[in-house]
């Protein structure tokens, strides 16, 4: 538990320091105080597309290996990774309503792929609780876990694919349409989302380990119970 309270310590300073980069970078001059949510916005997705990719990763690892801990890994990092992508939603939301006059358009490519991505990983989550054989549960989020993960470059290539209300990525090969003191904020904030990320990945894979040993041996109680011999029986 020392590790998990160390990495939880880094990263509040983290969050703290980014929060601060945040409220005293500039501001755009079209989006006003709005553009400040970036800063949660982008790093909250990258977070997600980070989880969904070691979700891909310790599912075909799992299928490889037939090993436990990498089912854990992948049913970890899906839960942290829809957390994330419900935090960039619902803040993507904000931003829409007060710089679109929306917070919604199902017409828009970005938000439609990432709604189906958000929904498809739900599924996975509930999957995993819908099964409770352990090795039928994990051979088949593997499977799942292995494919969904596609979605993750068509989320983030959506933007330049098609064009409707969102604009293209902000940071490109080619440089930056943003203020050098506003992309230094932005990655600062990602770097401290991934921070965060790795210490709920120890505290959550922590929990699963202690809840795997917690399970009592249910062989045993069962081959204890046995049905009465006849010569057992007392004549009445």
């Amino acid at each position: 538990m020392t590790r998990v309270r160390i990495l939880f310590a880094i990263a509040g300073v983290a969050m703290a320091i980014g929060l601060w980069l945040a409220f005293t970078s500039p501001v755009d001059e079209l989006q006003g105080e709005y553009s400040r949510l970036l800063n949660i916005h982008a790093p909250a997705f990258w977070v997600a597309f980070l989880a969904f990719g070691f979700t891909a990763l310790g599912s075909i690892a799992w299928l490889i290996r037939k090993t436990e801990r990498w089912d854990r890994l992948a049913e970890a990092s899906a839960e942290i990774g829809v957390l994330f992508t419900a935090i960039g939603l619902f803040v993507g939301m904000v931003w829409g309503q007060a710089v679109w006059g929306t917070p919604w358009d199902w017409a828009d490519p970005r938000l439609m792929t990432t709604a189906v991505m958000f929904f498809v990983y739900l599924a996975y989550l509930a999957l995993r609780r819908a099964i409770d054989d352990p090795v039928t549960r994990a051979r088949r989020a593997a499977i799942l876990g292995t494919v969904a993960v596609i979605q993750v470059p068509l989320v983030y290539f959506s933007v330049n694919l098609f064009r409707t209300l969102h604009q293209t990525q902000s940071i490109r090969p080619d440089g930056s349409t943003m203020p050098a003191e506003m992309v230094r904020a932005m990655l600062f904030n990602l770097a401290a989302f991934t921070i965060v990320y790795v210490a709920l990945m120890v505290a959550r894979i922590d929990v699963a380990r202690a809840e795997a040993a917690a399970i009592p041996d249910t062989s045993l109680a069962g081959e204890a119970v046995r049905p009465p011999r006849l010569s057992e029986v007392d004549d009445v």
